[in-house]
Parts: C-alpha cells; sequence; structure tokens
C-alpha cells in the first residue's frame, strides 16, 4: 500500500507547528498542514505489511492501508470516502485521538510509525475545502424516536448513525452548547471550536436535534424521558474527578481541572470573564497528574501567564524505550512529551502528595515524598514512600488533573433503576443494552474514562444495536471497517 519502497526511502515527518514563542500566546491551534508533496511522501511509507495491524489498533477498524493508498496516488476524495465510511468525525480524531493504530503500525517495530492520525485531519480538512462534506439527511423516516443525553463524542457517533437510519434523533446536552468535553474539556488550542460547530451544523441540517441547557435527571427526568421516546441512549461521559484527600484540600487555590478547562475554554469562546480564582497569571502553578488532561491544563496555564507551571506525576517516569514486557503492537509505556510540555514548565515524577499548607485559607505550598515502585511476592506493584525525601513546594494555585472515577449515576440509578458495575459505570451487555428495556449506553458513561476513538466506535456500536431493536431487524448500520463498502 503506498509506494511498495516508501518506508525505506523516506522517513516519518510529523506536521510543521507555529514557533512555541507565538503560539502559547494566543489559543488558536499550532498544528500547521503538511505540503501535498510531503503528504504524499508520508503516506506512502504506508508498507505492504500483509497483515495491516493498524486496524486492529484502531477501534473504529478504519482502512488506514486504503486511505494512505489514495492519498499516495492523488486520490483524496477516494481517501475521503474510505475513511468516512468508519469514522464519522475524523475532524476530531485527525486532532485529539492518540492514536493507537501507530502503535500497532508494523512498520513501527523497529522504525517511526507511519503518520496516520495527521493524515486523517489532512484528508478531511481537504474534503471540506473541496466541498466533498455535504449534509446528508435519510431519504425516509421510521417513525422511531430517539433520546441521546450527551453529546460528546459518543452521543453525536450515536446521533448521527442512528439519523442516518431514519429514525427522529434528539440529543439532550446539560451544558448550554453542544459538545460536551469537546467543547469545554479541550482547549482550543487542539481543537478550534470552529471545527466542533461545522460538524454539528452539518448534523443539524441531517434532522439531528439539539436541546441544550436541559439536565435529564432533572427534568423531565429519566423515567419521563423513557416514556416519550422509543429508545433512549445514555452517553453522559465520565466526569466525577478524583479527589485529592489530604489536609488542606479545602484551601483556596485547589482547584478541578475541568472546572479550570471548562472556565479557560468559555473566556476563549466570549462566554464569561475570567474569574481571578481560575486566572494563573503571575502565579506558581502546580498540576498534579501527568495525562493529557494535565497536560492541557499546562499548556492553559502557560498562555495565561503563569510565573511558574510544574506537572507533577505519582508514578516514575517511564523508560525512553519498550521494556521486555512491553512489546509491540501492545501500547508503549514510554516517556513522552506533548505538545505543551515542549512549550515550557518543568516535569516532576514519582512525587505523593502529604498535605497543602496555607495562610488566611490561601494555599501557600505543598508537601510532598519521593516514592518508588516496589514488587510484591506475587508480582503486583506498590509505591513505597523513601525515607528522607520529603520536600516543599511553593505553590498558589493547585491543578488536580488525576483522572475520572466515573459517571454521575446518582438519579439515572434512582429513576430508572439501572443496574451499575462494582465501580460504578452503568452496566451493559454485549449490545450495550442496560438493564432497562429500551435503554442503551454508550462510550465512558460504561467503559470509564477512556479514548475519544472508544467513544465513537461504542457510539457507532451502540446505535447499530439500536437500529436493530426498532425495527426488529438485524441492522444495516456499519461499525468496523469489514462492514463498510465506499467508493
Amino acid at each position: 500500500m503506498g509506494k511498495t519502497t516508501g518506508f525505506m526511502e523516506w522517513q516519518r515527518v510529523p506536521a510543521p507547528k507555529r514557533e512555541k514563542s507565538e503560539r502559547v500566546g494566543d489559543s488558536r491551534e499550532f498544528i500547521l498542514p503538511l505540503s501535498d508533496e510531503e503528504a504524499k511522501r508520508q503516506a506512502g511509507r504506508c508498507m505492504d505489511c500483509g497483515v495491516p495491524f493498524c486496524q486492529q489498533g484502531c477501534p473504529l477498524g478504519n482502512p488506514i492501508p486504503d486511505f494512505n493508498d489514495a492519498v499516495y496516488r492523488g486520490k483524496w476524495k477516494e481517501a475521503f470516502l474510505a475513511l468516512s465510511a468508519t469514522n464519522n468525525f475524523p475532524e476530531f480524531t485527525g486532532r485529539l485521538c492518540p492514536a493507537p493504530c501507530e502503535a500497532a503500525c508494523v512498520l513501527g517495530i523497529n522504525q517511526d510509525a507511519v503518520t496516520i492520525e495527521q493524515m486523517e485531519k489532512e484528508i478531511i480538512e481537504r474534503a471540506f475545502a473541496e466541498g466533498w462534506v455535504r449534509a446528508r439527511p435519510p431519504s425516509s423516516r421510521t417513525g422511531k424516536r430517539v433520546a441521546v443525553v450527551g453529546s460528546g463524542p459518543a452521543g453525536l457517533a450515536a446521533a448521527a448513525q442512528l439519523n442516518q437510519a431514519g429514525h427522529s434523533v434528539t440529543v439532550y446536552e446539560r451544558d448550554d452548547r453542544p459538545g460536551g468535553l469537546l467543547r469545554y474539556g479541550i482547549p482550543d488550542f487542539k481543537l478550534e471550536k470552529a471545527v466542533l460547530d461545522r460538524r454539528l451544523k452539518l448534523m443539524e441540517a441531517e434532522g439531528v436535534e439539539f436541546r441544550c441547557g436541559v439536565d435529564v435527571g432533572r427534568e423531565p427526568g429519566y423515567a419521563a424521558l423513557r416514556e416519550q421516546y422509543d429508545a433512549v441512549v445514555l452517553a453522559m461521559g465520565a466526569r466525577k474527578a478524583r479527589e485529592l484527600e489530604v489536609p488542606g484540600r479545602e484551601l483556596s487555590g485547589v482547584v478541578q481541572a475541568m472546572d479550570y478547562l471548562e472556565h479557560q475554554n468559555r473566556v476563549v469562546s466570549g462566554l464569561a470573564s475570567l474569574e481571578p480564582r481560575l486566572n494563573a497569571a503571575g502565579r506558581r502553578v502546580l498540576i498534579l497528574g501527568g495525562g493529557d488532561t494535565g497536560s492541557d491544563c499546562l499548556g492553559t496555564a502557560l498562555r495565561q501567564g503563569a510565573a511558574s507551571v510544574t506537572q507533577v506525576e505519582l508514578m516514575p517516569a517511564p523508560p525512553k524505550v519498550r521494556a521486555e514486557g512491553n512489546p509491540w503492537p501492545r501500547w508503549p509505556l514510554i516517556f513522552r512529551t506533548s505538545s505543551s510540555q515542549e512549550e515550557g514548565g518543568a516535569r516532576e515524577f514519582g512525587l505523593m502528595t502529604k498535605k497543602l499548607v496555607g495562610e488566611n485559607g490561601q494555599l501557600r505550598a505543598l508537601h510532598a515524598v519521593r516514592v518508588e515502585v516496589q514488587r510484591e511476592a506475587n508480582g503486583a506493584p506498590r509505591l513505597v514512600e523513601v525515607p528522607g525525601s520529603e520536600t516543599v513546594y511553593e505553590v498558589d494555585l493547585l491543578v488536580l488533573a488525576m483522572g475520572f472515577t466515573g459517571p454521575d449515576t446518582g438519579l439515572l440509578a434512582e429513576q430508572l433503576g439501572t443496574k451499575l458495575t462494582p465501580r460504578g459505570n452503568v452496566q451493559v451487555d454485549a449490545h450495550f443494552a442496560t438493564s432497562v428495556d429500551g435503554v442503551f449506553c454508550a462510550g465512558d458513561a460504561s467503559r470509564g474514562a477512556s479514548l475519544i476513538v472508544w467513544a465513537l466506535a461504542d457510539g457507532r456500536e451502540t446505535a447499530k444495536a439500536v437500529d436493530t431493536y426498532l425495527t426488529r431487524e438485524a441492522s444495516a448500520l456499519p461499525t468496523k471497517g469489514k462492514d463498510c463498502a465506499f467508493g
């Protein structure tokens, strides 16, 4: 696929970026497009590997060799048709996905993998520019009505697919605008909201209805919603944040990551004024958590003009290359540097917070201790404090980005009696059906906090199951690549 010898002739070339000194001065996206010639070369590196492990690594089953081959041959519309057959929103995954497909790329065994994520973005942006992406309302309606609760990636994917099947879909969103975490959880420097609004406008033109500012659990209530619709899809995400349970947590200056990011997104969109408590300007900022959310907080703090920013991880630093127990094509547990970490700030590893200290109710210092990983007799890891390694950080703003523990299911379980898993997620069967007839669940609400590409895949699979439930026939909706035809 691509050029047979392309992977031997051309090296991986990442997309160009705006200069760091420039991009931290605004909130616009900073990754620039590839030239046509470079895009052709990068697509041409896709080797004739025989078994495309990249498709196995992609939860959507995207036909990666096919669209790379089309780009190499200059057949951009063919590439778009191949990609859009399995992925409703390549403009989102092409910007936000951590690319498990690249981790599984056969070329990645001993070279740099093919630039699959960037190629998705190149293809879909070319498609929008050429006018190939158009509203495609269904030719007829089934008369069945479906409610989707939540307008994040899983909810949008389920809504788009169910609408294409001819069902009338209404998406309920608690926030004032649709998009879920795509709108208020992802900074504009990674996803400008015009990109999101462009897609939402297409979905509305196709017949999907969005009702915002509606907290379904309170009004009309989950039970009443189920009575009003032929089926319900729950896609509320998993936004319950993990807490820091140490003395001093109540001090002013300690905020949750999503509160920090959501407020900044509203400020950038002109929907709010910057609150002093969520403004990093001139302050010493500490971020607990080294994942994507923590990285987004780092980039945000730098753009707000923080005096200093330090991102702290509980676990020790991972190795720079795969460990023996982490072979290809598993996800590589290696040291990475995000785009925000490239821009500035310090990083610390293997630190456990012990207490927070303040003055007049305001946070002033974080006390921590070094930890290292030791193995139990059965091989299980455990963190052990290093004696004499106590350290103190002066801090004015502490952002908690330690992950999420699950969805908010209190009212859901109370009103519908929906069964939950031991971890508190919505329990579903192999077809994403909950314990309540006609109620399905997609994405993080059932899976737990995960990747955008898994949310999209779950949304598509759920739509297929709902379509089967409504029609009492095997659904013709495609999900993974093997189900899809294009051309």
